[in-house]
């Protein structure tokens, strides 16, 4: 028996654990995503530029609060920076609208232009965020840094391994579950949320009915920049910040899109954890569960590592390429790419 939850303290520790935090930052950013491609009907791919731009502020903020002694005591004081971050990004995007996508959708230009010009968009908020930032990895975090530590479990337990719990894990999973309620309660309570869904469904008859499309739009692009930024942020606290891992976060952002099905918001919750459960479980090694659960001399002498690390960006796109192959609508019925 023991045997047994020492194989379980190590898969929580490496892939349960790490997965759903992973997963939960993943959920925020393609939920960004699939509410922009519902609404103004375009994949945004400068998202995780934008993700990068509104963690950069709240680094900055953040830096500048630690200077003057202010704090949240146990948990980071990026908490209380990020309302800045937000609005950084916010208004960003809302300049970047206002200066860039609103010239085409007065053109009624095709959504493939959008795409086109989110591109160029990409690049130049990537070159904002370098120039004030840099280009090195930059950790932020402070406060506890354990929920749960390894030597208290094992004194607690008695069992070979320590289960370790970080803040940042526990506080990723508290945040998204909150944000993601209040997405969904805005989207399905309030009127602003259901003129929203109507301009989704029907632009049309959506302005037949007296709907304002440019605070729609308005609206459509906080809340994008909003979670952007929670997401960058969260996932800056977990790992660590470098601009150009936020642009490889794009591709398993869009393939959680994707797979939950695009315009869908609870199929870009649902893709997020997919998407991270699979990247985890395929890359780790299991040479150190399977030594406890197996008999004695049976013990792999390999890792037993079904692909390395560095592949795990492939398995978004090896599930991205599936998905649209065999069902391009996803897993709840999202439109069509």
């Amino acid at each position: 028996m023991a045997d047994f939850l020492n194989a379980l303290v190590v898969l929580l520790n490496f892939v349960i654990i790490p997965a759903a935090a992973y997963g939960a930052q993943l959920a925020l950013g393609a939920l960004g995503v699939t509410l922009i491609y519902a609404v103004l009907r375009f994949s945004n791919f400068a998202h995780g530029d934008l993700m990068a731009f509104g963690t950069m502020a709240t680094i900055l903020v953040t830096w500048q609060f630690q200077a003057m002694g202010l704090s949240l005591g146990v948990l980071p004081t990026a908490l209380l920076a990020l309302p800045f971050g937000i609005l950084a990004a916010v208004l960003l995007a809302l300049l970047t609208d206002r200066w860039v996508y609103r010239f085409y959708r007065r053109q009624r230009s095709a959504g493939v232009i959008f795409v086109i010009a989110s591109v160029g968009v990409m690049f130049i908020y990537n070159a904002l965020t370098r120039f004030f930032i840099g280009t090195e990895d930059q950790r932020f975090e402070d406060g506890e840094r354990f929920v749960i530590r390894v030597n208290d479990f094992k004194e607690m337990t008695g069992l070979d391994q320590g289960l370790a719990l970080r803040t940042s894990q526990l506080l990723t999973l508290v945040v998204m579950v909150v944000v993601v309620s209040a997405v969904f309660w805005f989207l399905q309570r309030t009127r602003t949320g259901k003129a929203m869904r109507a301009y989704s469904d029907n632009e049309d008859l959506a302005l037949l009915s007296g709907i304002n499309p440019d605070r729609i739009v308005a609206i459509t692009w906080v809340l994008a920049a909003a979670l952007a930024t929670i997401a960058g942020v969260l996932y800056g606290l977990d790992k660590s910040f470098r601009p150009f891992i936020y642009f490889q976060l794009l591709l398993p952002i869009f393939a959680a899109a994707i797979v939950g099905g695009i315009g869908q918001p609870f199929g870009a919750i649902a893709g997020g954890f997919i998407i991270a459960f699979s990247e985890v479980t395929l890359t780790y090694a299991y040479r150190q569960v399977l030594g406890y659960v197996l008999p004695e001399g049976m013990q792999p002498e390999g890792l037993v590592q079904m692909l390395g690390t560095d592949y795990k960006f492939a398995v978004s796109f090896i599930i991205l390429v599936v998905v649209l192959l065999v069902r391009p609508t996803g897993i709840f019925r999202g439109r069509v790419i």
